[in-house]
């Protein structure tokens, strides 16, 4: 019997070979992407990931199960601890200031993936949240490694790309994509309907994200 993960990986499987040979990630495993684009990215991705912290710990919340609970918990730890670090490593390298971080607002592509994932985390059950933020875990593993293969040793995004190629973060995918699975056999057809709903939508709000910071996208007013 085919896993949701399966399913969803094939129903989106166009959608994720968009990203994974979108301009921002081909001229990121180069080494040739702008620092102006990485620097735009790495300020929304910083602010994305204060939501997507949140959002996970919600899900924590809702989670039906104590080893779910810690996982959940633990997960929105890293998303706010272990990731702001490799962020504060570009900061450092980068100036900027602590001040101009918090000064720039979310960009539009931001806004509307952490909405989405704040509002799916408050208003639908803990099997169609787990749809929501599987992509964010599992499209970021799977291009990292494709970078990764790719990549030059002295490629300047190498802190990056070492992270989402890296074993830790995969054990943290594979826990993700089990969550999601055992939540999905013990759903009704229309919950696992929703979460595949959830899934397709958080996959393309990926691609926003990178596209939006390629084109460093600002409100227009």
């Amino acid at each position: 019997m085919s896993t949701f993960s399966a399913d969803a990986w094939a129903a989106n499987a166009a959608a994720y070979e968009t990203i994974r040979t979108m301009p921002f990630n081909a001229e990121l495993a180069a080494g040739t992407l702008s620092r102006a684009r990485f620097t735009h990215y790495i300020v929304q991705d910083a602010h994305y990931l204060i939501g997507f912290g949140r959002a996970l710990a919600l899900a924590a919340a809702k989670a039906p199960h104590p080893d779910r609970i810690v996982q959940f918990a633990r997960a929105a730890e890293t998303a706010i601890v272990v990731e702001r670090a490799l962020h504060g490593g570009f900061f450092r390298d980068y100036d900027i200031a602590p001040e101009t971080f918090a000064a720039t607002p979310l960009s539009p592509p931001c806004d509307h993936y952490v909405s989405y994932l704040l509002a799916t985390a408050h208003a639908e059950p803990y099997e169609v949240l787990l749809g929501a933020l599987l992509p964010c875990f599992w499209i970021y593993a799977e291009v990292g490694r494709d970078i990764f293969a790719r990549a030059g040793a002295d490629n300047p995004y190498r802190a990056w790309i070492d992270t989402y190629a890296g074993e830790e973060f995969g054990e943290a995918v594979a826990a993700m994509i089990a969550a999601t699975d055992e939540a999905a056999a013990d759903a009704s057809p229309k919950i696992v309907g929703r979460m595949h709903r959830a899934y397709a939508q958080a996959t393309r709000l990926e691609w926003m994200f990178w596209d939006g910071a390629y084109r460093e996208a600002a409100w227009p007013v």
